[in-house]
């Protein structure tokens, strides 16, 4: 697909700044030109006044949770076709690849209700929906929680980033038959040593819930395409996919949801966050997956 398309945004504003946002290549209530629906939920930056108030750790320690530079290494994926939703809130703030009310009850001053769930591995290392800690695992907090902190959390960023999600791709179900997520991430280049089964750093892990998630046609396309670009690629381990690709996967409903997660030390200084040279390859090698994503026929996905 080699024609620019025009590039529709919409964005929740909230009194702490943008929430998320959403760029499509067709206006509201037009059919998406492709199957393709691209998330980004951790490369948000934005830290509200409340948490840093209530925090122990300076934001500069906390910017190291975030997926830095993802939404630029997925900007052109618009103008290629596919919907793109950005997270605008930073991940140490409310995280939108879990459970809604996946909460560790340690962190707050009451009980939590009946619903909230917290038994779960991702709350046991502190990385819930809103996360006990941030890098190398210290702790965020300086003070207990109340649950309507936690509830105001959910209901400002949780909920509308994945109605808006899930409007995307049932927009992208309702015009190609299938709707392809990809749920785009960074990890550490710590991550990334020894992965593979060899020395030396994997530089790409594709997530497909150890195939649940998508079609095998699918992921395998997508590793084929990266490894042609020189790329060393590896599946599900260290990670499978979070509650995104969980949730939404279901290639038997007509939705086939992939995460990529990117070697950090391919694009930038993890010491001091700046993006290198790697920035600008990666992003154009972005652009050549997405144009192959485009040309896909989702009827092939079985």
């Amino acid at each position: 697909m080699s024609v620019a398309r025009p590039i529709v945004s919409e964005t929740l504003e909230t009194l702490a700044g943008p929430a998320f946002e959403v760029l499509r290549a067709a206006p509201v209530g037009a059919p998406p030109p492709t199957a393709l629906v691209f998330a980004s939920p951790h490369s948000g930056g934005v830290y509200p006044p409340d948490m840093v108030e209530a925090a122990r750790l300076p934001v500069e320690t906390l910017r190291a949770s975030e997926d830095a530079f993802v939404d630029r290494i997925i900007a052109g994926a618009p103008a290629l076709g596919a919907a793109v939703i950005l997270a605008r809130l930073a991940r140490a703030y409310v995280d939108l690849n879990r459970e809604p009310w996946e909460l560790d009850p340690s962190m707050f001053d009451e009980d939590l209700p009946d619903y909230a769930q917290g038994r779960t591995a991702r709350v046991a290392a502190g990385l819930g929906a809103i996360p006990r800690v941030a890098g190398e695992g210290r702790p965020i907090y300086a003070r207990k929680l109340t649950f309507a902190e936690a509830r105001d959390r959910i209901e400002l960023a949780h909920r509308p980033y994945h109605d808006a999600l899930d409007r995307q791709l049932a927009a992208a179900r309702a015009a190609h038959g299938a709707a392809i997520l990809i749920d785009w991430h960074s990890m550490p280049a710590a991550a990334a040593r020894g992965l593979r089964g060899r020395a030396g750093s994997c530089d790409i892990v594709l997530g497909d819930r150890f195939g649940a998630a998508c079609s095998p046609k699918l992921t395998a396309l997508v590793e084929r395409e990266l490894e042609a670009l020189g790329y060393r690629v590896a599946r599900n381990a260290p990670y499978a996919g979070g509650y995104t690709t969980e949730h939404y996967g279901r290639p038997a409903k007509r939705t086939h949801a992939l995460q990529i997660e990117i070697n950090r030390a391919l694009y930038m200084d993890e010491e001091t966050r700046e993006p290198t040279e790697g920035l600008e390859k990666l992003t154009a090698d972005a652009e050549a997956l997405t144009r192959t994503l485009a040309a896909l026929d989702v009827a092939e996905l079985k």
